[in-house]
This record gives C-alpha cells, structure tokens and sequence, in this order.
C-alpha cells in the first residue's frame, strides 16, 4: 500500500475549512456547559435534598451514557414530542447546530461540575477556619478564598476536559454537520482514501491540542504564581 502524501497536503486546507465551525461548536458548548456545571455544583453544595438529588441524577446520566448516543437522542428522539415541537426551544432544536450544542454543554457540564466539586472539595480546612477567624461570612469565604483555591486546582482537569469536548465535537458530524470531520468524510466519500484523510485530520486535532494544553499551561501558571516560587 502506498501512501499519498499530495493528497494529505491538499485536504488539510480543505478540512480547515470546517476549523469555523468546530470552534463555534467548542467555544459555545464549553462557556454553556460551565455555566451549567457552575449551578450544578452550587445545588450539590446547597445541602438541601431537594436540589442535591436532582443534580446527582442529572450528573449521573450524562457521565455514564455515551456523547453521540445523547446527540442522537436530542437530534432523533426529541422531535417526536409534540409539546417540544409545540414549544419555544423547537427552533433551535430542529437545527442540527442547536441540537449538538445542547447534547455538548449537557456532557460536558456533567463532568466540569464533578471537576469543580473536587476542587471545591480539595481546599485545605485550615485556610477556611483562618478565614472564619477573620470574621468572613459563608458567603464571603466561598466568593474570596473557596472559589480561587478551586479554581486553581480545578485546571489541569478541566483541560483535560476541554480537550475532550474539542474531539467530541467530530460526532457533530454524524448529523450532517460540516465540521472538520464532515467534510473529511465527504473527501473520503469522493478519494475513497481513508488512510491518508483521516492521518490528516489526526494531525490537525494534534496541532490544535498541543495549543490548548499550552494556553491552559499559561493559565495554570498564572494561578500559581503566588503558590509557587
């Protein structure tokens, strides 16, 4: 078997392409799905049962059940509703794009809030009874010392995270969205060349990943440059 290596050069430019709307499709699901995570923590850490319950079973669900499964639910499943058709969401739920960012923000707010709960869980006790000392309210300690701690803490996973959420993105694809991989299928589809179209995608997912891990390794350190010397 011989690889073609002019047929890598010349689909990258054109999977590139699609590099807009894998972007839309990350940016978009990461800001909604750590909002989500953002309140999904807070009922956890409410002590009430009322609000706990309701955010384990939501966590639960979404972390034990596969990304393209709950994509294909929400594209496929939700439709057949009536009352969803009927209701105000029906305009963003009958496009493909609306449909996988909601299935991504709902994934990938599942796990940030877990992510976010060990870092709300790891902060050291010592530094919350000196803050009490201090006359801070519950309130005042979580906005001034928890949430930064955490934070801090809470990086290295949530890039992990993001980057997950960034190859996620591809099984948009399977809805007929042209993202980088919709339109490396549609190559694929016309070279009848796998091989060589999907090493090149890998490669641009590659190069992509590799600048994300340095720009959270930029943050990362810009966190800790009053905890380490």
């Amino acid at each position: 078997m011989n690889f073609d290596f002019s047929l890598v050069t010349d689909s990258i430019p054109k999977m590139l392409v699609g590099v807009g709307l894998t972007f839309q499709l990350m940016f978009l699901s990461a800001i909604i799905g750590l909002v989500l995570a953002v309140v999904l923590l807070l009922m956890r850490l409410s002590g009430k049962w009322y609000l706990g319950w309701p955010a384990q079973v939501f966590i639960y669900v979404f972390r034990g059940t596969p990304i393209l499964v709950q994509i294909f639910i929400i594209y496929y499943g939700l439709p057949q509703f009536e009352a969803v058709r009927d209701s105000i969401f029906w305009p963003i739920l009958r496009e493909p794009f609306g449909s996988a960012v909601l299935a991504l923000s709902l994934n990938t707010g599942a796990y940030v809030s877990e992510i976010l709960r060990g870092g709300v869980l790891g902060v050291d006790r010592g530094v919350l009874e000196a803050a009490k000392a201090l006359g801070l309210s519950a309130r005042q300690k979580f906005i001034y010392i928890t949430a930064p701690i955490a934070t801090r803490l809470a990086i290295p996973a949530y890039s992990n995270d993001f980057i997950s959420l960034m190859k996620a993105t591809s099984l948009a694809s399977t809805i007929t969205l042209m993202d980088m991989t919709g339109i490396a299928r549609t190559i694929v589809a016309k070279t009848f060349a796998p091989y060589e179209i999907f090493i090149s995608l890998a490669i641009i997912y590659m190069i992509f990943t590799f600048i994300i891990q340095k720009a959270f390794g930029r943050f990362e350190r810009y966190m800790s440059k009053y905890v380490n010397p």
